[in-house]
């Protein structure tokens, strides 16, 4: 077989074992490691193998995932996500749904110290779930709302999602966070207006609003507090120089130390449980880039990524059509295929054509990640969505993908409006120098 009809082969028998429930990274080094070897030689294919292998483990621009982790995971067990739920709970009870906008705000803002869709979702699951149900919250709402909301954690900086990216189209880390910060507000604005709307249509899925008195409400304020200083700190010292993003990453988690430390919550106990939580994440991402890594080499000697760009690029349509092609792509294989996963597996592949293509690479990176963010709370791998369930039990997986339907609407509007207006993703990055 000639080296294109191998990595064809190649991609199918990936496929195939993802179908048969073999974990992503594994399907990924098994197929890279024994296509490399098709195609050259098995002891080359060793080579790269343990040479991948250990790079990836060694990089030290990697070491921002474990340091951004540790942050949200502390700020998680010193009870930050649980303040932050509690302020936007008392300046959003005034509406109908209130508790569950509230959700969504808390969700953007516990978004922006921990980097992760799914962590987010499963802390939110924890602190706002048994509220929403003690106050007679329709099932489906509220779970849905929590999946929705977590997913802001992939695009709100600091982000694993965009992390990953920058690494491998090699583009600045600091301009994707920035990139990011408009396009989630919008997306988190959006997403309160759905739940309004819902609830206006049908007010059985939520209970009357309740007017919070202002002294109660600018009191709940101080509990924002401390995410806005760590945040501000960490994005701020990026921008002016103090420190690169991984030292931002590495400050950022000793912030949240001091924090808890300064709000008598800094016990052995709790440091160990976010070690071991981060400890257990960060294997998790790290070995699915490695398996992608060598997925990626194999793909490279079969020259398929270039000649399907090649082919992309020459197709009879306009530019943006051609983006709405891969973006379509990604909604679909998103639907089966973990988000980190299907963009280290992809973005070797459609990277060259947005670049042939002329577009701005920071802006695509937000695409891709808004477009990942539905694949999150879709059946059948919404990784969100089972996230949520794995937290309340009581809560049916199919009522929370039910519940979470409706958001896919928000997420096609943000999608559409940065193909229309891409200034909403690259303004801020120029301005922010």
């Amino acid at each position: 077989m000639t080296p294109v009809q191998v990595g064809i082969w190649g991609c199918v028998a990936m496929l195939v074992l993802l179908l048969c429930s073999m974990p992503v990274a594994v399907a990924m080094l098994v197929v890279g490691a024994v296509g490399f070897g098709a195609v050259g030689s098995w002891q080359g294919s060793l080579s790269m193998l343990s040479a991948e292998l250990y790079d990836t483990f060694a990089n030290y621009n990697l070491t921002v995932i474990p340091l951004f982790v540790f942050m949200g995971q502390v700020a998680f067990h010193a009870g930050i996500s649980g303040r932050l739920f509690a302020a936007a709970n008392s300046w959003m009870s005034a509406l109908r749904g209130g508790l569950a906008m509230a959700t969504v705000g808390a969700c953007a803002a516990f978004g922006a110290i921990c980097g992760s869709g799914p962590a987010t979702a499963a802390t939110m699951a924890a602190v706002a779930l048994p509220e929403m149900k003690k106050y007679k919250y329709d099932h489906a709402l509220a779970s849905g709302t929590v999946a929705a909301g977590g997913s802001l954690g992939m695009l709100i900086p600091p982000s694993v999602v965009f992390i990953v990216y920058g690494i491998l189209t090699a583009q600045s880390i600091g301009k994707l966070f920035i990139a990011g910060i408009l396009p989630g507000v919008l997306m988190a604005v959006l997403f309160c207006v759905m739940i309004y709307v819902k609830c206006l249509l049908n007010p059985s899925l939520a209970p009357p609003a309740v007017r919070v008195p202002w002294g109660v409400r600018l009191k709940a304020l101080l509990g924002v507090i401390e995410t806005l200083l760590l945040f501000a700190f960490v994005m701020g010292g990026m921008f002016a120089g103090w420190f690169t993003p991984t030292e931002a990453a590495a400050m950022g988690a000793l912030g949240s130390v001091a924090i808890a430390a300064l709000g008598g919550n800094c016990s052995r106990k709790m440091l160990w449980q976010a070690a071991q939580e981060t400890i257990r994440t960060s294997c998790m991402v790290l070995v699915i880039v490695a398996g992608a890594t060598v997925f990626g080499r194999f793909l490279a000697v079969t020259e398929v990524p270039m000649l399907f760009a090649s082919w992309l690029a020459g197709l009879p349509l306009p530019p943006m059509c051609v983006i709405a092609l891969i973006a379509l792509f990604f909604l679909v294989a998103g639907c089966f295929v973990d988000a980190l996963a299907l963009i280290l597996l992809t973005t070797p592949i459609f990277y060259p054509v947005v670049c042939e293509l002329g577009f701005d690479p920071i802006w695509f990176g937000v695409v891709i990640v808004v477009v990942t963010q539905m694949g999150v709370i879709t059946p059948p791998v919404g990784v969100n969505a089972y996230v949520v369930s794995g937290i309340d039990r009581s809560i049916p997986l199919q009522v929370v993908f039910r519940g979470a339907m409706p958001f896919l609407l928000a997420l096609v509007v943000v999608c559409a409006l940065l193909m229309l207006f891409p200034q909403i993703a690259t303004w801020l990055p120029s301005v922010v120098k």
